[in-house]
């Protein structure tokens, strides 16, 4: 069954919600630009009230191998991933420091870009139309890719179940998608979720 990843939390009730839904993945966005930018408080404070079950994804772009370790290290997040310009060096230098998993998030734009994908050497690779723009990609590029990616970019409760029948990701990841306003919606979270556990054949 795909896998579902609630990206983008920043209230204690996004969490309250995402325990309720049980997601495999929440994930905390640590890029300051960003409008779901978390400190490492802040996201202590959510990965505290997080059910055990439900891992913790950190979101980065560019950031220090050792403020990335660090919160792997202390528990505060279970999983780095990585939207910046990492690279191969980035991902062995980090594995030195901890045995987290690490997702690479890839753009795809054509079949260069899932070349790239397929070629990483991080334990699961995101493909996704850019950094959290909430549009997606032409889905055809990557219906032969073989290995374990997390699909996003655009994804929504109206067309995650047809994502999911037809592609078979080993994850859906959703951030913009279930927001009203600018914050997480519980009923658009809930709709998502059912729409991504049906068994659906496309």
């Amino acid at each position: 069954m795909t896998k579902i990843k609630l990206c983008g939390l920043t209230r204690i009730s996004d969490v309250e919600y995402a325990n309720a839904l049980k997601p495999e993945y929440v994930g905390f966005v640590f890029a300051p630009k960003s409008r779901r930018y978390v400190s490492r408080v802040r996201a202590a404070a959510l990965k505290e009230k997080l059910e055990p079950d439900i891992l913790a994804v950190g979101v980065f772009v560019n950031e220090s191998l050792e403020v990335v370790a660090e919160l792997l290290v202390r528990d505060i997040i279970d999983i780095a991933q990585l939207h910046g310009d990492e690279d191969e060096e980035y991902i062995a230098q980090l594995r030195k420091i901890t045995d987290r998993p690490v997702i690479k998030a890839f753009r795809i734009r054509n079949e260069q870009d899932v070349l790239a994908a397929e070629d990483s050497s991080a334990d699961y690779v995101l493909l996704d139309a850019g950094a959290g723009c909430g549009k997606s990609f032409d889905w055809k590029l990557i219906e032969n890719v073989s290995r374990p990616y997390f699909l996003a970019g655009g994804l929504r409760a109206d067309n995650v179940e047809e994502a999911v029948g037809h592609l078979h990701p080993y994850a859906v990841d959703v951030s913009s998608g279930i927001e009203t306003e600018g914050y997480k919606d519980r009923e658009k979270m809930a709709a998502f979720v059912e729409a991504a556990r049906k068994d659906v054949n496309v």
